[in-house]
């Protein structure tokens, strides 16, 4: 049956001022039906094993099947806003990550606002990327990469996953902040960049840690750097960039979110049950596997990760004008 408008509205405002014991009985009860929940990229990739494996967690801990939903296209814009126009009520969820922060600067005109219409759960993880090299280049430390770089201007290759994704915007802070001339060569994703620079075609890259580890421990690729502020777990004896460029600091990161308005208490709920699975240890260890580190924090945390990124990540791209493909 169709409301009519005046009463759909009474309705609605009566329960948004429901008293604090029915929201906490109602969010107790969350959730009752599947959840869905969205990630904007294609299965199989990083973030797609990522949201299966929060999401076999949540169903066995909550009862009910949290369903991945992939929705690709427009570089994780059009999953987000799916998320965006869902009702705010715990049933569709985002993988969130920092693509959303990168897009915010990167699209001129979205039909969302990042920070203002996605409600921070729960972050997952923090995801190192590899400074790679081709084993032809010179250099074997990144003072000797320097170096060579501006001994070279204009005569290295750096390969990206695409203009504006992750691995080129890592690659252009570090150019930034080390003076240095690379010539960037952005692919159609993340497989087509390692393929090239696995055949020289390309000097460098940076990578995310998982589809290059192999190729690093087999000798097939030469890693000089990560970019967290802190060594990968993944790669232990491998130094970060942060030890020969003081202040840089270049990761992706993973989580959670939901449209806003959602409740307050099934995002504490949510955030909650993140939380636990970020301290078991086998989990750790499937994150590990992914070349991810644990990144536990609160709604009100994430949300400042979020801004703080969106800031870091526009004011690069603002400066260097750089354009999405």
């Amino acid at each position: 049956m169709k409301l009519p408008r005046r009463k759909f509205l009474h309705l609605a405002a009566g329960a948004a001022a429901l008293p604090t014991v029915a929201r906490n009985a109602w969010a107790q009860a969350y959730p009752s039906r599947p959840v869905r929940l969205i990630v904007p990229f294609a299965a199989g990739g990083q973030g797609d094993i990522l949201a299966r494996l929060i999401g076999q967690w949540l169903s066995e801990r909550l009862g009910q099947p949290f369903v991945i939903d992939n929705r690709p296209g427009a570089a994780g814009n059009i999953g987000t806003e799916a998320v965006v126009k869902s009702p705010p009520d715990g049933y569709t969820l985002l993988l969130a990550s920092t693509t959303n922060t990168i897009n915010a600067t990167l699209y001129d005109k979205l039909n969302f606002n990042f920070i203002r219409d996605i409600a921070p759960v729960a972050t997952i993880s923090r995801n190192t990327h590899v400074m790679a090299v081709h084993p032809s280049m010179p250099a074997k430390t990144v003072p000797e990469f320097i170096a060579y770089s501006k001994a070279n201007p204009g005569k290295i290759n750096m390969a990206s996953a695409g203009s504006g994704s992750t691995s080129h915007v890592i690659g252009e802070l570090f150019k930034m902040m080390t003076g240095i001339n690379l010539v960037h060569v952005p692919y159609r994703g993340a497989g087509p960049a390692l393929v090239d620079l696995l055949a020289g075609v390309v000097q460098v890259y940076f990578s995310p840690t998982p589809p290059a580890i192999e190729y690093i421990k087999a000798r097939k690729l030469r890693a000089l750097a990560v970019t967290t502020a802190l060594r990968s777990e993944a790669l232990p004896d491998i130094p970060t960039v942060g030890e020969f460029v003081p202040g840089y600091e270049a990761s992706g990161w993973s989580g959670i979110g939901s449209p806003k308005s959602t409740l307050t208490e099934v995002i504490d709920k949510l955030n909650r049950e993140i939380n636990t699975a970020l301290a078991d240890p086998k989990f750790k260890a499937q994150l590990a596997n992914l070349g991810g580190d644990v990144l536990a924090l609160s709604p009100a945390d994430f949300g400042k990760l979020i801004a703080d990124e969106t800031e870091k990540w526009g004011k690069l791209i603002r400066t260097l004008s750089i354009k999405a493909d």
